[in-house]
């Protein structure tokens, strides 16, 4: 609590900020473009030494197709005590007033009460979202079912659920039960089907209700996800849904459900293949992954409003410090690529494009890469022996994609 200067009030209180635009009327919201501000100016007293971090409150950046810089729907702790109401005002004013101190008592008995009934709310949009009693307790630091429900009853709830279990997770990198070829795909029926959840804790429900990365969409489940049609309609590779409204893997059943991408659906990629020389020189660039370890194709995810094109020379120069945006490249394809963080219901698809330079570039490993290099290139088979001999490892969903690269080559 702060004294204000504005003309209709003394104090003000503000232990939440941020929001998500929800339709047109927020198209020009005037507290959006104000955080963007107050987070620089934020960022400006942290450098300076005249603002700790941690008292910071505009660091935290929302989506940017709802939100913006610093305008992450964010609860600030430390204003909702009302020991810190007192200190605040304390410091502020010198003091507390009889006065002020007599109607701030009067206001915490509505106050505890609508607090109450924000939190019945909130538990009940949990767990109608999917989260067990367990999950939905930890938000609130509560770490049993019957703590949780104790107190769900205790503030008023009424409401029942169905008895859920805590979802049980597999670790990122399982490959996943194992798919008969007949039964890959969703045409083909498999009542029995259960595939392992490779969710990481970031990503799961009792994490995202907390905090969403800045990488990833908040949606727990793809119910959630409000713009389907859109998704569909510029999706490089088309995909339907199941029965429960589910995105559905357009290569079929993967052994795998959860989510360890950034959207739910497909997730763009661009990926370009750079190639120097001819015949027997010919060389083909090559980073070494800094996430899995592994040699492949410079490349990552399109970002939010950005075109293939523009994403293909973004990625190279950020990874290899190569800059070809005068280039004209060659579009081999735009396919589902097997990426070793596929689901069911969450995919990579990739555009990818081949640059073709007369030699040579000099290349600087950068974002995402552990290192960078030019390999022979005058076949897959001469390609994978020198990441061998190197003591390297050719990523797996990539040899599709160079394939197509050589077969264009070797057409000319």
């Amino acid at each position: 609590m702060g004294t204000s200067t504005i003309e209709w009030t003394d104090l003000t209180w503000n232990p939440v900020i941020g929001c998500d635009r929800v339709s047109a009327g927020c198209a020009h919201c005037y507290a959006l473009t104000l955080a963007k501000r107050l987070k620089a100016m934020e960022t400006r007293r942290i450098d300076l030494g005249q603002l700790d971090a941690g008292q910071a409150k505009y660091q935290v950046d929302g989506d940017l197709r709802t939100s913006g810089p610093g305008f992450a729907v964010t609860t600030h702790p430390d204003v909702l005590t009302t020991a810190r109401l007192y200190a605040a005002q304390a410091e502020d004013e010198g003091g507390v007033s009889p006065a002020a101190a007599t109607v701030v008592m009067r206001l915490l008995g509505a106050l505890r009460e609508e607090l109450d009934h924000i939190e019945v709310r909130m538990t009940e949009a949990l767990l109608d979202a999917g989260l067990s009693w367990e999950e939905a307790g930890q938000v609130t630091g509560r770490t049993s079912r019957q703590a949780a429900q104790q107190r769900y009853r205790r503030l008023g709830g009424t409401r029942t659920w169905p008895t859920r279990r805590p979802a049980r997770y597999a670790p990122v990198d399982h490959p996943g039960v194992a798919v008969p070829e007949a039964r890959r795909t969703w045409s083909v029926p498999w009542p029995d089907y259960a595939p392992v959840d490779i969710t990481p804790p970031e990503l799961r429900p009792a994490a995202l209700v907390c905090e969403v990365p800045s990488w990833a969409e908040g949606y727990i489940t793809p119910a959630e996800v409000p713009d389907w049609p859109q998704r569909q309609a510029v999706a490089l590779v088309a995909f339907e849904f199941d029965a429960s409204g589910r995105p559905l893997n357009p290569q079929g059943r993967t052994g795998r459900t959860g989510r360890n991408l950034g959207k739910w659906g497909e997730n763009q990629a661009a990926d370009p293949i750079v190639v120097a020389g001819a015949g027997a020189e010919r060389k083909v660039l090559l980073i070494t992954r800094d996430d899995i370890g592994v040699e492949a194709i410079p490349g990552g995810m399109v970002d939010p409003g950005e075109t293939a094109p523009a994403a293909l020379v973004r990625e190279l120069r950020e990874e290899t410090g190569i800059d070809l945006a005068d280039h004209q490249p060659v579009i081999l394809g735009r396919q589902v690529v097997d990426d070793w963080r596929n689901t069911d219901h969450a995919w990579v698809a990739s555009t990818s494009a081949l640059y073709q330079l007369s030699e040579e570039v000099t290349a600087t490993a950068g974002d995402d890469a552990a290192d960078v290099g030019w390999f022979p290139f005058g076949s897959l088979d001469e390609l994978e022996a020198a990441i061998t001999a190197s003591g390297r490892t050719l990523y797996a969903a990539h040899r599709p994609l160079l394939a197509a690269a050589l077969e264009h080559l070797n057409q000319e």
